[in-house]
């Protein structure tokens, strides 16, 4: 296994997308519980003022991802580098294509009501061969622990959450410390983009890794939570210098 990398804080596995969809693939032929982060730097920022979620990435997730160009940068500027950006959508798709191909199970939980019924629509037409366990909005009043228990109940192989962090992470580590035999993974906004309502930047734009600049031209709202993105970059400076 290579070496984890850490950046301010947070340790992120260092496989390229080929070595994460081996080892996901390993561990789900073995039904093992599977709790994968797909940490950008906003996730980072967050992990660095709130201890408890920290520790939650660092000790009870099973893959931590490098989902954002400024992890790698990042990665860069402290001399150790990541092989390669894996994002969310990316491990999200292909995660689809392994469960139509071996009619798995699937739970998806989060998002606005009509985006998860258009997921779940697109799901029926295009992946015909996945049994879908649960569709359910990210609405929801009741506690973690007990929308845990209903999901436990429909045993699923796979779970997506799309509630935003640290809310996703937090009801997925509820099901990875109950072994839940199931590949767990928070989305963010993927179930928007898949289901339509949201689009993800050209290829273009992502081949040239600044899918962050298309997101804030489309949704100039955000602009408070890309000033995370200078904010991080300024915090690994300081970490560098600090490591001399």
């Amino acid at each position: 296994m290579p070496e984890k990398v850490d950046i301010l804080g947070v340790k992120f596995n260092n496989y390229s997308l080929k070595g994460y969809k081996n080892e996901i693939s390993r561990r789900l032929d073995n039904k093992k519980s599977t709790f994968i982060v797909t940490a950008n730097p906003e996730i980072v920022m967050a992990a660095n003022e709130n201890p408890i979620f920290m520790k939650l990435i660092n000790q009870d997730a099973d893959f931590v991802t490098a989902d954002g160009i400024g992890i790698i940068k990042a990665a860069n500027i402290l001399n150790k580098p990541i092989s390669e950006r894996v994002t969310g959508y990316d491990l999200f798709t292909w995660l689809l294509d392994v469960a139509n191909q071996r009619k798995k199970r699937v739970y998806f939980i989060g998002a606005k009501e009509e985006v998860i019924s258009d997921l779940g629509k697109r799901i029926q037409s295009e992946y015909p061969n996945i049994e879908v366990a649960g569709l359910r909005n990210g609405y929801f009043k009741d506690k973690l622990d007990i929308i845990a228990r209903d999901i436990t109940k429909t045993k699923p192989d796979m779970i997506f959450a799309a509630l935003g962090y640290p809310k996703q992470e937090q009801l997925l580590d509820i099901l990875r410390k109950k072994e839940l035999p199931a590949v767990m993974m928070g989305v963010g906004g993927s179930f928007d983009v898949f289901s339509g309502h949201a689009k993800r930047a050209p290829k273009v734009w992502q081949d040239l890794h600044i899918e962050w600049v298309y997101r804030f031209l489309k949704e100039p709202s955000r602009f408070k939570r890309f000033l995370a993105l200078p904010r991080f970059i300024e915090e690994v400076y300081r970490s560098k210098r600090g490591r001399r």
